[in-house]
């Protein structure tokens, strides 16, 4: 028997399909100001699920974003609403940990676009001293980059809590980043820097194998969430992208994701939950197989 952490599933597109709005370039951050209390549902059908991590409505929550919509005078409330409904989700539930999320500066999957290293960490620092009061640990998710690595990481002491590095990598390669770089480099710099833990998420989870391998020999705890996208648009590039412009796969199953799910942790992953297009009924039936397969989740 193998103790599992059990991550929840994606925050953002799940807010997506519950508001039916039109996406925005905000994403989550836009659905939480404009439907209070639904972040807070969310995390509670995650925890509901089986999950013991909620992970913050703060991946967006950037200034780089936030100033293109004139909102940035709000930096710090939403903030405080994303923690607020995380802590509510918490208290109802009566267990479970919370995983202060930063997301990457600019834009997701474009490392060529992220900030200088001291740009960079001075902004992510900022970000972590807004969580670190309210969080248990830091994930620092869809690192897409060795800079990003060494810029999130170091910023994310600021927090002085336990930091989880979590890279996205190439959905055909998952031996590599979205940057092409190697992940065992990732994985070094990981534990150069003192991260806790080592994953992979927001990739087609027929990759993560490859992120396993790659990310065992550090020796750290590691794991893997991956997405359900069909795959990363070219649209989705852009500037300013809205989530439109992808599509969520027909093939993945709560029971075909458990199945990918059960092979990381086969090679060796003790931390895993879901990312984009991975909702509640996936992580129940995760939940579930874990538990057959003779786990505890933890």
């Amino acid at each position: 028997m193998v103790q599992i952490v059990l991550l929840d599933g994606g925050m953002g597109q799940e807010l997506i399909h519950r508001a039916g709005d039109r996406p925005t370039p905000l994403w989550s951050t836009q659905v939480m100001m404009d439907h209070p209390g639904m972040v807070a549902a969310v995390h509670g059908d995650y925890f509901a699920a089986g999950a013991t991590i909620a992970t913050t409505n703060t991946y967006c929550i950037h200034h780089d974003r936030l100033v293109k919509a004139d909102l940035d005078g709000h930096f710090h409330a939403l903030h405080a609403a994303a923690l607020g409904e995380a802590a509510a989700a918490r208290k109802a539930a009566g267990r479970g940990r919370i995983a202060g999320s930063i997301g990457p500066l600019v834009a997701s999957y474009r490392p060529e676009v992220h900030p200088p290293h001291d740009e960079a960490v001075a902004k992510y620092a900022e970000v972590a001293l807004e969580l670190a009061p309210h969080v248990d640990l830091i994930i620092c998710e869809t690192v897409a980059s060795l800079a990003h690595a060494r810029a999130v990481l170091e910023g994310a002491k600021a927090a002085g809590l336990p930091v989880w590095l979590s890279v996205t990598v190439d959905d055909r390669d998952g031996s590599r980043l979205r940057s092409g770089e190697p992940v065992d480099e990732a994985g070094r710099i990981a534990v150069d820097l003192g991260a806790e833990a080592v994953l992979a998420n927001c990739s087609a989870p027929e990759a993560m194998a490859a992120a396993m391998a790659a990310l065992q020999p550090t020796g750290l705890p590691f794991g893997a969430y991956a997405n359900g996208f069909t795959q990363i648009t070219a649209d989705f590039l852009k500037d300013s992208p809205t989530v439109d412009a992808l599509e969520a796969r027909r093939d993945l199953s709560p029971e075909a994701y458990a199945r990918f799910a059960l092979g990381w942790v086969e090679k060796g992953a003790t931390i895993v939950g879901g990312c984009c297009e991975v909702g509640p009924p996936h992580i129940a039936e995760l939940a579930r197989a874990l538990r057959a397969a003779g786990h505890e989740v933890v």
